[in-house]
């Protein structure tokens, strides 16, 4: 979403830090394409004046005019600010201290609530709670469904009746349902509705007045930009929201909402969703994405991620295989599995500081990693374990099998060829670049 506005401000920031001295005037300049490129971004008028008036007033000090790398330290204070803007800390949910804690969500219709909750409640599930939805979108055909169908996939209950009925009544039986059974978390899925539908507004107070829930979240398409913060605005001051849910952040947009949002309502952002599948959901860290932005990379939410998905054991033993040299297919296999589980292939590499400029312009497709698990699944064991014995049989077997082509079977097989020679040499201090790698992703 912010690829656009960290191309931009990196380029900025780079003649700055080829500078050996920076005048008053060197910073006005680059603050007047900092304020544009942030104008472009979509971001909020009076937030991007008053973001970078801080900026200059803070980088026209006589501490960095005189030190000995003033643009590293004009990037550190806009790096300061930028996190200030999106709300300096990250913010968590709030537990009622008598259980159930109530969570409501809403939004306008489309951005993405339906599936929000189901991923909130794995969330809470995963730690240990135990979370009930509750469909209370009765309008909208096919809702209750839908939320049904999601709790199902994440073993989830789902209190949900019928269209037509009304969302408060259903409100009050399901938190009664919730109680009886021990449930601790409750997530309110409400209709979406616009702003000015009075008659729909005036239904969301009912429901407050009814749950008493501990949170009220916005739930906003990040794609809509500063509507989504004009929405917002006009959301929290009918049921004074705790937060928003930034949703669609994996889309093209400019990514305005997220730096505009916080300053303009004064709620934190406490989640943003990276993508549609169900596990695609991330706490959102002000300072994380800030670095993100200044294409800084994110190397905690990058091993936060690890850690999730890779098996301690399987790390200890790949690690003894890469230390003798064992390096099979069945490795890189289990390797490609582990790294699709931390989602998709382009939201990692964009974690990885400076690889967000080397990838510029290549295509990451996910569906090119299917590929190559299909090739690696239709070899023998011996052939994975040991890949000189591949010749042309039964290479067109493997493509055949795998419902490829023995160019592509050729491919991979450089491919690892290539990452082994690569694994080698770190292994010997050596060292080696990215670029070395020829992966057609």
């Amino acid at each position: 979403m912010f690829e656009s506005l960290s191309e931009k401000l990196g380029g900025i920031f780079k003649k700055l830090r080829g500078r050996g001295f920076l005048k008053e005037e060197d910073i006005a300049a680059a603050m007047k394409e900092v304020r544009i490129a942030l104008l472009e971004a979509d971001v909020n008028f009076k937030v991007v004046k008053d973001f970078t008036e801080k900026v200059k007033e803070r980088a026209a000090g006589k501490a960095v005019l005189e030190s000995i790398t003033p643009g590293q330290q004009v990037v550190k204070i806009v790096y300061d600010e930028l996190c200030s803007l999106m709300g300096g800390s990250h913010s968590k949910i709030h537990l009622a201290p008598n259980p159930p804690t109530v969570i409501m969500l809403a939004g306008l219709h489309g951005s993405g609530k339906t599936t929000t909750c189901a991923k909130l409640a794995k969330g809470f599930k995963k730690d240990g709670r135990r979370p009930m939805l509750v469909a209370m979108d009765t309008a909208r055909p096919a809702a209750i469904e839908q939320l049904i169908s999601l709790g199902s996939q994440i073993n989830v209950p789902v209190y949900g009746t019928k269209a037509g009925d009304d969302p408060v009544e259903v409100c009050s039986d399901a938190l009664k349902k919730a109680d009886s059974e021990g449930m601790d978390i409750v997530i309110l899925d409400t209709a979406g509705r616009m702003h000015v539908d009075e008659d729909l507004m005036k239904e969301l107070e009912n429901i407050k007045a009814e749950a008493k829930p501990k949170e009220i979240l916005f739930v906003a398409d990040a794609m809509t930009g500063q509507d989504a913060v004009n929405i917002a605005t006009a959301f929290n001051s009918r049921l004074d929201i705790n937060g928003v849910i930034l949703t669609k952040m994996d889309g093209d947009a400019r990514g305005g909402a997220a730096l505009s949002i916080v300053s303009v309502t004064g709620k934190p952002i406490k989640f943003i969703g990276t993508g549609e599948k169900i596990d695609l959901l991330e706490p959102f860290h002000p300072e994380r994405m800030a670095s993100r932005i200044l294409g800084m990379g994110d190397v905690v939410s990058l091993v936060e991620k690890a850690q999730e998905a890779v098996d301690l054991q399987d790390a200890l033993t790949f690690q003894k295989k890469f230390r003798e040299d064992r390096f099979s297919f069945e490795d890189l296999k289990t390797q490609i599995k582990q790294l699709r589980k931390m989602g998709p292939l382009e939201n990692i590499l964009g974690m990885i500081p400076g690889l967000g400029k080397q990838l510029k312009g290549v295509a990451v497709d996910d569906r090119q990693v299917v590929k190559i698990e299909a090739i690696i699944n239709s070899m023998t064991r011996q052939e994975r374990e040991n890949y000189a014995i591949i010749n042309g049989s039964r290479k067109k077997r493997i493509a055949s099998g795998s419902g490829t082509t023995v160019t592509d079977v050729n491919r991979l097989l450089k491919q690892y060829l290539e990452m082994k020679k690569m694994l080698k040499m770190f292994k010997n201090g050596k060292g080696f670049g990215l670029g070395k790698l020829n992966f057609k992703f």
